[in-house]
């Protein structure tokens, strides 16, 4: 994993955890997936939030967007739009059981957190200033210049930080490789950071887990 130095720049306190589960076992949406995606819709219920950017933690990524040119009312992060279903009284998406373990624990903890099948990225995967000409075969066509997005060597694998993802990388029902990514600025606590990263890693049952963390000037 590269993080450029534009964005430690931009954003001194982002820090990203990415783990990569091997041996994964992905399908269908289930019951335990729905469980998991209920409770986090009644843990939010339950903080009394009137709008998703209410959370300091989701105003610090509207500042965030913000600041690259994209409008946060349009391109919320990926916490704030998926708790903002929650919050005019929808559900939660049921997609597939790793995308529904990840989107809850997204909404628990209002951290955005993405998912890609390990197998299918090309290189590293690195989170950069993009220039405009990228690749990318997700919807609203390619970066802005200035825009920061994750790629890897084949093109853009998510738009706007963590806004939307593209079709190449997505987590299927065949994924057996998976990578998860936390994005993270504060004031969210490093340790709430960690204990998001924890729950999830807990649902991911028989995988063998690798995990890296960057902070601005280390990485561990």
């Amino acid at each position: 994993m590269h993080v450029d130095p534009a964005v430690f720049a931009a954003q001194p306190s982002y820090a990203a955890v990415l783990v990569v589960a091997s041996g994964v076992r992905n399908g269908p949406s289930d019951a335990a997936s729905d469980a998991l995606l209920r409770e986090a819709e009644e843990h939010l219920r339950a903080r009394g939030l009137e709008r998703a950017a209410d959370d300091p933690h989701v105003a610090a990524w509207r500042a965030a967007f913000s600041a690259f040119g994209a409008k946060p009312s349009r391109f919320p992060c990926s916490a704030e739009a998926l708790a903002g279903r929650v919050l005019k009284g929808g559900e939660l998406p049921r997609i597939n059981r790793l995308v529904d373990v990840y989107n809850a624990v997204s909404v628990r903890y209002m951290i955005p957190v993405g998912g890609e099948d390990a197998d299918r990225l090309e290189g590293e995967p690195r989170l950069v200033v993009a220039t405009g000409d990228e690749a990318f075969d997700g919807p609203d066509g390619p970066p802005k210049p200035g825009e920061i997005v994750w790629r890897d060597d084949a093109g853009v694998t998510c738009r706007r930080w963590n806004w939307r993802q593209g079709r190449r990388t997505a987590l299927t029902e065949d994924t057996t490789r998976a990578l998860f990514i936390f994005d993270r600025l504060e004031p969210l606590a490093l340790d709430a950071l960690e204990a998001a990263v924890d729950e999830l890693v807990a649902h991911l049952d028989g995988a063998t887990i690798e995990r890296r963390v960057t902070l601005r000037g280390q990485s561990r």
